[in-house]
């Protein structure tokens, strides 16, 4: 099939640095501001394409490194890109944070004019910024990400304090300085305070108005 006039954006940043809510923001207000037509904007999350761990040991899969790019399956999403970019669907892959692995579902994104992309490790891999044409970081403090994902891993995900406290110092803390970090170069646009950033959220719908239009 023909190649479609598809912008990708890429939002990375650190683990509950405000990602997911700064492109939920964009999305549910230019709905509701009647900005998009049927498919002019699919979501994807970086997180549905964290690798099958279901031939694995619940003790292996707890101990898995999930802060580092070999726990995401990097090619997969390159391949889904480029077939959404070729104007055909895709079915995304759905991870179980409270089983470590894919569940046997997937969901079916269709192709559009717009897709944004959220995740911790997007600008890390040269094989995915070579897709990506807006990539922003989000620039969060690391002590306001700790304190929203122990509320949020308490409270969506099962998870204890003291487990969420040792997978922090053990891989979250020091791979966001290994890699994520080092991708805020990278960025065309960094993001302060959040997810809840106004004048960046207006920044990105403008643009998004403007690529639609």
């Amino acid at each position: 099939m023909a190649q479609h006039n598809t912008t990708v954006i890429a939002i990375a940043g650190a683990s509950a640095s405000g990602k997911t809510l700064f492109a939920d923001t964009i999305y549910k207000e230019l709905i509701e501001e009647n900005a998009l037509g049927e498919g002019d904007i699919a979501f994807i999350s970086e997180d549905s394409y964290y690798r099958d761990q279901s031939s694995m040991s619940v003790e292996e899969r707890i101990a898995t490194n999930y802060d580092h790019p070999d726990a995401f399956e990097h090619q997969l999403m390159v391949d889904h890109i480029n077939t959404l970019k070729s104007g055909q669907s895709v079915e995304l892959p759905i991870y179980s944070y409270t089983e470590h692995t894919r569940t046997n579902q997937t969901r079916q994104i269709k192709p559009s004019r717009i897709i944004l992309i959220e995740g911790i490790m997007l600008l890390t891999d040269p094989q995915l910024r070579s897709l990506f044409d807006i990539q922003v970081f989000m620039d969060t403090p690391l002590d306001i990400c700790l304190i929203r994902r122990i509320s949020r891993d308490m409270q969506e995900r099962g998870r204890t304090f003291d487990s969420i406290i040792t997978q922090y110092e053990k891989t979250v803390r020091p791979m966001y300085f290994e890699f994520i970090e080092r991708s805020r170069q990278l960025a065309d646009i960094v993001v302060t305070k959040g997810g809840k950033n106004r004048a960046a959220i207006d920044v990105i719908k403008a643009k998004i108005k403007s690529l639609l239009s």
